[in-house]
C-alpha cells in the first residue's frame, strides 16, 4: 500500500489526514476538490520500476503498490486496465507526426475508461464497509459502477442518469441490474440529486471530481502508457474532456511517476471538448480560475463529455497548464467524421466521445499546438458500441448483391477490387 501523506485541496492548499475528509475540502466546497498525496520518498526506497514489471496481474491492480489500498484489499474480480496500447503509423503517415500510439480503454470490461474508477471506489466502499455506492453519469461511469458492482454482491449499486442517455448504455446498467433512476434533466442535475441522497441515506458517492479515489482509478491508465511504452512518456497525450476527470487520472499518474523517478518529464496534456460543451477550454484560454467558471447549457452528439459545470474543474485546468498543454474545441461535424476515419487508420472502434479526442489532435496540429517531430498517445476512452446511432450516422455505403457469383463479381469490379 501507498502511504497516504495527506489530502491536499486543489484550491487552497488546506491539508487533511487520510480519513479525515471523505470528498471535497471542507472550506472550499465542491470546487475544491482533494489530490491524495504519498511518502514518494518512502515508495522511492521501497518499489522497484523493474520489479513491478515482472508484476504477473494483468490488469490495473499491478499497481496497488502506488493506491491507497491496503494489499489485503478486497477488489473487484473482474479485470480493469492493461488494456492494449497500439502503434498507429497509418495516423502518423497521414498526420504527419513521428509517432502515434492509441490507447484503448473501450476494451475495460464494461467498455470504458471509466471502470478503473469503479474498481477503485468499490473497493474503498467495502474497506469503509458501506454497502450502497452511488453515482451520477451520462452513461459510462454508470456503467462501470453497475457491472462492477455485479460482480461484488456484498454492494448495492444506484444509478443516477439523465433519461436523454444513448438507449444502449441505459439498457447496459438495466441488464447488470443496478437500480437505475433516469432523471428527467441534464447530466448536472442528476449529479446533485445524487449527491443530495447519498448523504440523505449514508451511501458511497462514486460521483467524478467529488471522491479522491476516482483520480487514483483514473491515474492507472497514466501508469500503463508509460509502461509500456518503457518507462518513456510520449510528447503529447491527447484525450476528451467533459468533467475533467480522466484528463486529471493522467495528470496525476504521470505526476506520481515523475515523482518516483520512473519517468523524466510530464508529457504536454491535450484536452480535447466539444464546441457545444466547452467550459473548460473557454476558462483556459480566458485565464478563469476554476472558481470564476459558471454553468453553461450544453449541447453536443458527444454525450459522455457533455458536462455545463465540469466538476473536476480545478484538477482539470492545473493538468493542462501544469504541463504546458492546450485545450481544443471540436465541433459536432468534426466528431462524426472522427469515427470512421480514426477507426479506418486504427482499428479502433470508438464512441462520439473518444473519436473527439482524433479530431482534437488534427486541429491541434492545423493550429500549430502539435508539431510534426512529435510523438502522440491517442486515450479512446470508450467502445463505439456505446453509441451505435452515431456510429451509422457516420457512414454511408454497402452494396446490395443478388445471390450468385456474377452479381459479387460486377460489385467488387465497381469497387476497384477485382
Amino acid at each position: 500500500m501507498a502511504d497516504i501523506k495527506e489530502l491536499r485541496c486543489v484550491i487552497g492548499d488546506c491539508r487533511f489526514g487520510a480519513d479525515e475528509v471523505s470528498y471535497t475540502c471542507p472550506a472550499h466546497g465542491e470546487v475544491g476538490t482533494l489530490d491524495i498525496l504519498y511518502d514518494y520518498a518512502g515508495l522511492r526506497s521501497q518499489l522497484d520500476r523493474d520489479a513491478l514489471s515482472a508484476s504477473p496481474a494483468a490488469n490495473c491492480w499491478r499497481y496497488q503498490a502506488l493506491m491507497p489500498l491496503a494489499p489485503e484489499a478486497m477488489v473487484p474480480p473482474l479485470s480493469v486496465g492493461w488494456t492494449p496500447l497500439y502503434d498507429a503509423p497509418r495516423i502518423a503517415q497521414k498526420l504527419g507526426l513521428r509517432s502515434v500510439c492509441v490507447k484503448d480503454d473501450g476494451a475495460n470490461p464494461t467498455g470504458s475508461l471509466k471502470d478503473r474508477a469503479s474498481a477503485l471506489v468499490l473497493a474503498r466502499a467495502l474497506e469503509l464497509g458501506i454497502s450502497t455506492v452511488s453515482t451520477a453519469s451520462t452513461g459510462n461511469a454508470a456503467a462501470a459502477l453497475a457491472g462492477l458492482g455485479a460482480s461484488t454482491p456484498e454492494v448495492d449499486i444506484v444509478i443516477f442518469v439523465p433519461a436523454s442517455a444513448p438507449a444502449a448504455k441505459i439498457a447496459q446498467l438495466l441488464v447488470y441490474g443496478a437500480q437505475v433512476l433516469l432523471v428527467e434533466g441534464s447530466y448536472d442535475e442528476a449529479f446533485d440529486l445524487c449527491q443530495e441522497t447519498c448523504a440523505a441515506q449514508g451511501w458511497y458517492s462514486r460521483n467524478t471530481g467529488v471522491n479522491p479515489f476516482t483520480t487514483e482509478g483514473k491515474k492507472t491508465v497514466a501508469l500503463e502508457i508509460a509502461e509500456q511504452s518503457n518507462w518513456r512518456a510520449p510528447d503529447v497525450v491527447a484525450v476528451s474532456v467533459g468533467d475533467g476527470s480522466i484528463i486529471s487520472g493522467l495528470y496525476k499518474g504521470f505526476y506520481d511517476l515523475l515523482q518516483l523517478g520512473w519517468i523524466d518529464r510530464l508529457p504536454r496534456l491535450l484536452g480535447v471538448q466539444a464546441e457545444g460543451s466547452a467550459v473548460l477550454a473557454k476558462a483556459f484560454d480566458q485565464g478563469l480560475t476554476a472558481q470564476e467558471i459558471k454553468q453553461e447549457a450544453v449541447a453536443t452528439i458527444a454525450d459522455s463529455i457533455a458536462s455545463e459545470l465540469p466538476r473536476d474543474r480545478a484538477k482539470a485546468l492545473r493538468a493542462v497548464r501544469g504541463t504546458d498543454g492546450r485545450f481544443v474545441t471540436v465541433s459536432d461535424a468534426a466528431i462524426l467524421a472522427a469515427i470512421p476515419e480514426f477507426a479506418q487508420l486504427s482499428g479502433v472502434f470508438a464512441e462520439p466521445a473518444a473519436a473527439a479526442a482524433y479530431a482534437g489532435l488534427k486541429q491541434a496540429l492545423s493550429a500549430g499546438i502539435v508539431s510534426g517531430g512529435e510523438s502522440v498517445c491517442i486515450v479512446s476512452t470508450g467502445n463505439g458500441l456505446k453509441d451505435v446511432d452515431r456510429a451509422r450516422e457516420s457512414v454511408s455505403g454497402g452494396t446490395r448483391v443478388a445471390p450468385d457469383r456474377a452479381a459479387v463479381a460486377v460489385a467488387l469490379k465497381s469497387a476497384g477490387l477485382i
